[in-house]
This record gives structure tokens, C-alpha cells and sequence, in this order.
């Protein structure tokens, strides 16, 4: 009776030891890593961030540098007082002296909202216009030679018509953001309705949709990359034209802003204006790119 009593005893601690083993081992594992310096540990994570962070900020400072190197030949303001006169400018950016003195957050806001119109009503009328010249031929071929005539045509050379016609400044720069912008969202529309699989066309005469069922389950999900770099392209053109639109109309925005202060010979704001616009452009850009992933089509 001991002696079975004994080799229950043996085989009870065998069961124990085996269940206990891993837990042991996975205990020590987790001691030698807790044990391990950091830089081991996280050097992969260190690697990558470092190959995200440093061409950059190597491109950044050899722009500083030859900036600073330039300033010194030219006679133009350099980055250290460039910077000082941006420390006052965004001191106080929403101040109001009259109608023709406020600070650089309001110029951006007028400017923001007059690409905010001239864009949006080169959306609401390019985009469908696109999807319809791309859908059928005859209008297609109809449109392209107006196409072909008016898109090479200069920006700024719009604005005449639109202070002929509107005979306000106000309007007439957001007519020549709305004409310069709406091209590339027209083109690229239709480029991506002939693009679509003639497959899935021949289905949809077979099941017999009406043109809105084509429009909504068939052409939108395919064309919308398409449809989004063409947005993507003409906010840039729309950026990019209002500068030059406000600094020959007038009033309050980034354009009047840069051509007031040349008239002061204020070389330093010019300047920080320039990279205003550089940085609103990219945000804007940025934000679109955001949408453009968050609703990409997976065919």
C-alpha cells in the first residue's frame, strides 16, 4: 500500500513539473527581455523612423542654408529675420485697422472662402458634365474641340471678362477660379467613364437598368479615383490662380496682402506670405488625399 501510495506521489509531481514547465520558461523569457536595454529592443521601430524623419529634415535644412547663402549675395531678407518679422505677423493675426489693414488669418480666410465658392461650383458643374461626355459619344465628340480651345488658356487672362461682366471685383475672381479649376475635374471624369469595363455596361443593357441604376451602381464606384485626382488637381489650380486674381482685384486676401506689402517694400512679410500659401496648399491638398483613401474603390 506505501509503495503504491509512493508512485502516485512521483507521478503527481511528474503532471505538475510538465504543466509548470512552459510557464516557467515563458517567466524567464519575459525576465531576459524586460533585462534587455531599450536600444536593442526598439531599434527596428528607431530604423524606421529615422528613414521617415531625416531626408526630410535633411532637405529642410540645406533649404535654410542655402536661403541664408542667397539672402547674403541678393540682399534678400534671410531666415533668422525672416523669422523675427513671422513672430510679430502671428502675434496677432486676426487684428482689423479698416477694411485694407487686417491681419494675415483674416487674408487667408477671404482667400479660403472665395476658393471655397469658385471650386465649388466647378465641382457641381464638372463632375457631371464629365460622367455625361464620357458616357456618350456624340456629346463627347461635340465638347472636345471647346475643350482642346479654352483649357491651355491662361488663368489670368479670364479675369477681364469676369470685371467686364460681373463689373465687381469680388466675383470676378472667383469666375476665374471657377474656369481654371473645372478642367482637370471634367477630363479626368470622363477619362474614368471610358475607362470603365464594357462588361459591365453589356450586364446592365442585358438586366435592362434605367440610366440612373448604371449611374449609381455601375459608373460612380468606378469613376470615383478618377473623379478625386481631378478634384486633387484642379484645388491646386484653384490655389494656385487666387494669389494672382487678388493681387489685381483688390480687397482682403493672401494676393492683396503680398501686393500691399511690395508697396511698403515689407520683403520680409512677402516672404512669410509665400510659405503661407505653400503650407495652406498643401494642407488643402492633404485633406483630399485623406478622402480620396477613405472612399477608394476596391473593384
Amino acid at each position: 500500500m506505501a509503495v503504491v501510495k509512493l508512485k502516485a506521489k512521483v507521478e503527481m509531481s511528474k503532471h505538475v513539473d510538465a504543466h509548470a514547465a512552459p510557464a516557467v520558461e515563458a517567466g524567464a523569457a519575459a525576465a531576459v527581455q524586460k533585462n534587455l536595454p531599450l536600444l536593442p529592443r526598439y531599434a527596428p521601430q528607431l530604423l524606421a523612423a529615422l528613414r521617415y524623419v531625416v531626408p526630410p529634415a535633411l532637405g529642410l535644412v540645406l533649404f535654410v542654408l542655402l536661403w541664408a547663402q542667397i539672402s547674403t549675395l541678393s540682399g534678400l531678407p534671410g531666415p533668422v529675420k525672416t523669422w523675427d518679422s513671422a513672430q510679430q505677423v502671428f502675434g496677432n493675426p486676426f487684428y482689423q485697422n479698416g477694411p485694407n489693414d487686417q491681419g494675415i488669418g483674416w487674408n487667408v480666410l477671404h482667400s479660403l472662402a472665395r476658393v471655397a465658392i469658385g471650386f465649388g461650383l466647378a465641382a457641381l458643374i464638372g463632375i457631371p458634365f464629365g460622367f455625361m461626355i464620357g458616357r456618350f459619344t456624340f456629346l463627347n465628340r461635340m465638347s472636345a474641340p471647346i475643350i482642346s480651345l479654352l483649357r491651355p488658356v491662361s488663368p489670368l487672362a479670364w479675369l477681364p471678362i469676369g470685371l467686364y461682366v460681373f463689373k465687381e471685383a469680388q466675383p470676378a475672381a472667383i469666375w476665374v477660379i471657377f474656369i481654371s479649376s473645372i478642367w482637370p475635374m471634367i477630363i479626368n471624369t470622363a477619362v474614368g467613364v471610358t475607362r470603365v469595363p464594357q462588361d459591365y455596361l453589356n450586364v446592365a443593357r442585358v438586366l435592362r437598368l434605367n440610366e440612373w441604376k448604371v449611374f449609381s451602381k455601375i459608373l460612380f464606384p468606378a469613376v470615383l479615383p478618377y473623379m478625386l485626382t481631378g478634384v486633387r488637381l484642379s484645388i491646386g489650380v484653384a490655389w494656385l490662380v487666387i494669389v494672382a486674381a487678388e493681387m489685381l482685384t483688390g480687397g482682403v486676401g493672401l494676393g492683396f496682402w503680398v501686393w500691399d506689402e511690395w508697396n511698403n517694400l515689407n520683403v520680409e512679410h512677402i516672404i512669410i506670405a509665400i510659405f503661407v500659401v505653400g503650407i495652406v496648399g498643401l494642407l488643402l491638398e492633404q485633406a483630399l488625399v485623406l478622402v480620396a483613401k477613405r472612399f477608394e474603390y476596391q473593384g
